[in-house]
């Protein structure tokens, strides 16, 4: 089966389409828990982060975190969604050794964010907007471990309790890549507003994929829903195999059964888990011990206030006040961290487009090579761009600010020390280039004659002796200028 340029599979009986909608759960940047005093750092020795209240010891009450409640409603703003002024939380009930009351409090019919949306950027350069259904709250449940004993499980509770975003997406998606771009879009949104890391590698955000394949303009088909998947890549093989297994049943003439199956990393396939559950099988109902949530309509306005500059503005701000192409723009503000580093590196008013230059395609291409991301560069935005300024002085050329970018990453030390030490000034005195362009034509007679019988291609010939002779400090521009009347 092969995949068309409009995101359509060909498949033996006419072509197909992917339909996908997905549930991210997004644990919250919180020191706390969602309804008790207990951490919520990652990687604590197991059970050293349980409160009674998450250990469902009898007499308990649930106590709601109020910073959670902020850091929704601030996801929510971004996200473009409606803030429900009421939502009401629930029990959602079912049975599992890591969770400890039977039950998991969450919310269903009334959830604190509604309907929203967030834009991805596609690689024929168009975007496409993604609506959001909901947002709502829930506590996480702990983890059970199966591989510290032959015949028993462990069950760490840690994790039982942290506080979750549920964001729910209508099935807008039609493609692995289309998935890719919208948890890479939602992770930029939360890492800006700072309500989540988005570090999927330590769980703190997975998702749950839902699957179905359609002819192109038919009824929807019967969805199968990938559980837990915690990596981008692994998103999109789970996708890409998950379609192809349904395509296949269905043109050998057999149904796709509704249910929750899981992403088996090491052989890139999905196998069944258990048969999709329903609302009904949880029992819903309102939590006794928790009132329903009220929100006024100055404390939303209020967090509205407070939210910094998002992605999407950032990115046409970069574009309309400084003449940025869209990529690097895009580039630019794809973490919050990269996008901090520009700023600086503008403070003093220098070329936006050599500063977006040299950090886009020198200093990440430095970093990607030693394994480091912006926060840990080893050269600083100042320094960065002092070094651009040096350039554009004409102190050095673009060769020479290349090798004193490395020795500023491997050193330490500021452009300025090292052309010093160095002595690599660019050569501006004109006096200086005409006279070492006058020694090199002395010394190259025959090719100034072929020159000058048509043999254009020779000048870089000249170039390239003097610069050799000025040892690469020649002014580039200015060198071309003066080679070319001295040679007409």
């Amino acid at each position: 089966m092969a995949e068309t340029n409009n995101n359509l599979i060909q498949g033996k009986n006419g072509l197909w389409e992917i339909v996908m909608g997905l549930e991210v759960h997004a644990q919250i940047s919180s020191q706390s828990k969602l309804f008790s005093g207990a951490a919520a750092d990652f990687g604590a020795e197991p059970n050293t982060q349980v409160s009674l209240v998450d250990a469902a010891m009898p007499g308990m009450l649930p106590v709601i975190n109020a910073f959670c409640i902020e850091q929704a409603i601030k996801t929510g703003l971004g996200l473009n969604a409606t803030i429900n002024l009421k939502s009401v939380f629930d029990r959602k009930n079912y049975f599992y050794p890591d969770l400890p009351a039977g039950y998991q409090i969450s919310q269903y019919l009334y959830p604190i964010v509604g309907s929203g949306y967030l834009t991805i950027d596609l690689a024929n350069g168009q975007s496409k907007k993604i609506r959001i259904t909901r947002l709502h709250l829930e506590q996480d449940a702990g983890k059970s471990i199966h591989d510290q004993h032959p015949h028993k499980t462990y069950v760490d509770l840690n994790r039982a309790g942290i506080a979750l975003m549920e964001i729910v997406s209508e099935p807008d998606l039609r493609s692995a890549e289309e998935v890719a771009a919208y948890l890479k879009k939602l992770r930029m949104i939360m890492r800006y507003l700072k309500t989540c890391d988005g570090n999927m590698e330590e769980g703190s955000m997975r998702c749950d994929i839902n699957v179905s394949v359609r002819h192109p303009g038919g009824n929807l088909g019967t969805r199968c829903e990938i559980k837990n998947v915690n990596s981008i890549r692994f998103a999109q093989q789970a996708i890409d195999y998950e379609a192809r297994r349904q395509i296949d049943i269905l043109e050998n003439g057999g149904t796709i059964e509704q249910e929750t199956r899981l992403f088996d990393a090491n052989k890139g396939t999905t196998r069944t888990m258990r048969s999709k559950e329903h609302a009904p099988d949880y029992r819903y109902f309102p939590d006794p011990d928790l009132l329903p949530l009220l929100l006024k309509k100055e404390e939303v306005q209020r967090l509205k206030d407070t939210l910094i500059e998002l992605p999407d503005a950032k990115k046409q701000r970069l574009i309309d006040q400084y003449a940025l192409s869209a990529y690097d723009a895009t580039v630019l503000v794809s973490e919050p961290e990269i996008a901090t580093y520009y700023e600086k590196l503008l403070s003093k008013k220098r070329d936006p487009k050599v500063a977006a230059n040299w950090l886009i395609v020198e200093l990440f291409g430095y970093l990607n090579k030693i394994g480091k991301t912006i926060v840990e560069s080893p050269i600083s935005p100042e320094q960065l761009g002092e070094l651009v300024d040096l350039i554009g002085a004409g102190v050095l050329s673009g060769k020479m600010a290349k090798d004193v970018f490395v020795e500023m990453a491997e050193t330490g030390q500021a452009a300025g020390q090292i052309v010093s030490k160095r002595g690599l000034q660019q050569v501006t005195n004109s006096k200086e280039i005409e006279r070492i362009i006058q020694q090199v034509l002395q010394s190259n007679p025959d090719k100034v004659a072929e020159y000058k019988s048509g043999k254009d291609k020779l000048f870089g010939f000249f170039v390239g002796q003097v610069m050799k002779a000025s040892d690469g400090k020649a002014n580039p521009a200015l060198l071309n200028e003066l080679l070319k009347k001295a040679l007409s």
